[in-house]
């Protein structure tokens, strides 16, 4: 076992890139560091003398991050029985869990049975905490019609009830291309007289002859390879939101595998993440928002959501 003591994470970085790229999918490799709870209130990198020999400190949080940048999940560290050192595991991804990598019907590609299906965001701590700071910065408790494009089974509307307990009064729309995913989100929301779910294509959002709402939300739709970003958005604002509305965009930039939700955006003919095209649309949508007399901030992590208030009179 690697036992690592005064290394530079340059190094560590290099040693443990070698040694996963030898191992299969689902193997796991093990190491040895100083204890990260033997201080408190120091910053990774700090050198420590520990019975005359030189250690580097990194907190759990540095371990966390090299996993996931490495692939691999963090198994439960083992503490050694003088607690002075513990063991880490990392375990390797398997890439082809992946929806991405999934070569299926593009109406079920997020259907209940699809990769996709299984993930459920609001358990995600980096995405439900930027979720709820976009709620309270269009004041939830103002919106009275909402309108979800791209609902999938409905986790935004769960994450709004659970958030905002005075709902009796909002009327909730959800729009999906997905036939099985709307049947579940019908079934999941069946006792909510004021949630309604749509089959259609968003490309065809006129044949509806929907109303305008006070809110518009679309996490993680409007970048697919089938529509046409930029036109879409002025669309639906110019035709689907209030003057005085608010729209929440989530804009993925994470890849979902093998069980966990990997940080980066990552684009075709690119083996590592390339955040461009994530940026090129944020932008487009924050100047056009702007032009149009929003209040725009944009928050997030493995998400990035943009927020837009309405400031037209």
């Amino acid at each position: 076992m690697i036992h690592f003591t005064s290394q530079t994470m340059q190094e560590i970085l290099d040693i443990l890139s070698n040694k996963i790229s030898s191992i299969q999918p689902k193997e796991t490799i093990e190491f040895q560091v100083i204890n990260p709870d033997l201080y408190t209130s120091i910053y990774s990198g700090k050198k420590i003398n520990l019975n005359d020999t030189i250690y580097t400190y990194r907190t759990y949080k540095a371990w966390f991050e090299l996993a996931q940048l490495l692939k691999c999940s963090f198994l439960t560290p083992i503490i050694s029985q003088n607690s002075n050192f513990i063991t880490l595991k990392y375990k390797k991804l398997n890439p082809d869990l992946s929806f991405h990598n999934k070569i299926t019907q593009a109406e079920e590609k997020y259907g209940s049975n699809s990769i996709f299906g299984q993930i459920n965001k609001n358990e995600e701590p980096s995405f439900i905490y930027y979720y709820q700071q976009a709620l309270k910065n269009i004041t939830i408790s103002k919106r009275k019609s909402i309108l979800n494009l791209g609902v999938n089974n409905g986790d935004e509307f769960e994450a709004i009830l659970n958030f905002y307990k005075n709902n009796d009064d909002i009327t909730f729309t959800g729009i999906d291309y997905c036939k099985s995913a709307i049947k579940d989100a019908k079934q999941k929301f069946k006792k909510f007289k004021n949630i309604n779910f749509y089959q259609h294509d968003i490309n065809y959002l006129e044949t509806l002859e929907l109303k305008k709402y006070d809110l518009i939300i679309t996490i993680g739709t409007l970048q697919s390879s089938n529509l046409e970003f930029n036109k879409l958005l002025m669309s639906i604002v110019q035709n689907q939101l209030k003057k005085d509305g608010a729209i929440i965009l989530g804009f993925p930039n994470c890849r979902w595998i093998d069980g966990e939700m990997i940080y980066g955006a990552k684009v075709k003919n690119y083996p590592f993440s390339e955040m461009g095209l994530l940026y090129k649309d944020v932008m487009f949508a924050k100047k056009y928002l702007q032009q149009k007399k929003f209040r725009v901030t944009i928050t997030g992590k493995e998400y990035i959501f943009l927020t837009a208030t309405s400031i037209r009179k």
